[in-house]
């Protein structure tokens, strides 16, 4: 066996520090979500396809690992998100519940194909949904709680982008025009000319991407039918609840990760980490009986952010001699410190990575 360690790309082990560093962001995170009710579900890592496809409307899991289960002969996918199946045990286990119900995750998920942005397949993803409302208020929530999670795991510069995804579907009405896909793709590419080729009148949206009052000021500019006014006064209460430091953009048009998304979507960013930190927004659970239920959430992505050296903390460990007291040892952890005890003579602080040395009397730094 040419044992080298290697793993299959686009995955990763996470060693000591950084995986202490996940497990104190994942506490942070889902700490806050609990102190605002949210109560922790934690679904399996693959299930059966067809409990996955569909449940989200607007989306069909295209980005999900399927293999045959051998037990049961079926398909299973193993989650690319853990939103659906949250939706799914919303809609199913807990579909007697009062809504909306809150629940919070956080776990593993695998994407089938990488991007070169993003080249890491396994990911882990926490966060929170809000299911059975979308209107404003549980907009508010989801984001507050969004901020405020990322505030506690130390996060700092955040910033948001709102979108609206389902504009473009809204401003062209039912049936959309012959035009509709080649617009939705120029609109994607941010491709001005191409726009304004097709359809003139959606230039504007284009136009209107950028710092979030000045944007919202070009849309209402723009929207003389006063189609959009409810969805923008929505958005705009979204925004007047954040806290003054946090950085709003707005851009109308992005669809990139939206796909699922109805009336509102928003992206994640911090100071010093490359790309997103996390998106949310509202979507639509759909039952098997074909009722359909709104919902609102936010996931946060631990990777980019433990990259970053998010999560990093000195590492303050005590070693204990041989012949340290179980009742000094337990004393110790109570009052904060990590406790390594010596297992055999010879064993030394430097050998266990351990900044301090037990004394008998008190903690003394390691020379």
């Amino acid at each position: 066996m040419n044992d080298t360690g290697l793993l299959p790309e686009g995955f990763h082990d996470r060693l000591p520090p950084a995986a202490d560093g996940l497990r104190r962001f994942e506490g942070a995170v889902l700490g806050v979500a609990h102190g605002h009710g949210y109560e922790q579900v934690d679904p399996p890592l693959a299930e059966f396809e067809a409990g996955l496809v569909g449940r989200l409307k607007g989306t069909a899991a295209t980005d999900a690992v399927r293999f045959v289960d051998p037990v049961s002969q079926r398909t299973l996918a193993i989650r690319p998100d853990i939103t659906a199946q949250v939706a799914r045990i919303a809609a199913t286990r807990m579909g007697h519940h009062p809504r909306p119900v809150r629940l919070s995750y956080a776990g593993p998920v695998l994407k089938l194909r990488a991007s070169e942005l993003s080249p890491r397949r396994a990911l882990r993803q926490i966060g929170a949904e809000l299911i059975g409302l979308d209107n404003v208020a549980a907009a508010i929530e989801i984001v507050t709680v969004a901020v405020e999670s990322l505030r506690a795991a130390g996060v700092t510069g955040i910033s948001i982008d709102f979108t609206l995804p389902d504009l473009v579907a809204t401003l062209a009405g039912d049936p959309p025009g012959p035009q509709h896909d080649a617009l939705i793709a120029a609109l994607d590419g941010k491709d001005a000319g191409r726009v304004a080729a097709i359809d003139p009148a959606y230039l504007p949206l284009v136009e209107a991407a950028g710092p979030f009052a000045a944007a919202l000021a070009r849309l209402r500019a723009t929207d003389a039918a006063g189609r959009l006014a409810s969805r923008l006064d929505a958005i705009e209460a979204v925004v007047a609840t954040l806290p003054a430091d946090i950085g709003v953009t707005l851009d109308p048009t992005e669809r990139h990760g939206f796909e699922y998304q109805s009336w509102l979507g928003f992206s994640l960013f911090a100071r010093g980490v490359l790309g997103e930190v996390g998106r949310g927004g509202s979507y639509t659970v759909c039952h098997a009986d074909g009722q359909e239920e709104a919902a609102v959430g936010f996931s946060l992505y631990a990777d980019a952010l433990l990259d970053s050296g998010l999560g990093a903390k000195d590492r303050r460990r005590l070693f204990l001699p041989i012949g340290t007291s179980p009742a000094t040892a337990a004393r110790l952890r109570g009052e904060g410190w990590v406790t390594v005890a010596a297992l055999v003579e010879g064993d030394t602080p430097r050998a266990q990575l351990c900044t301090h040395v037990w004394g008998g009397d008190a903690a003394q730094p390691v020379a």
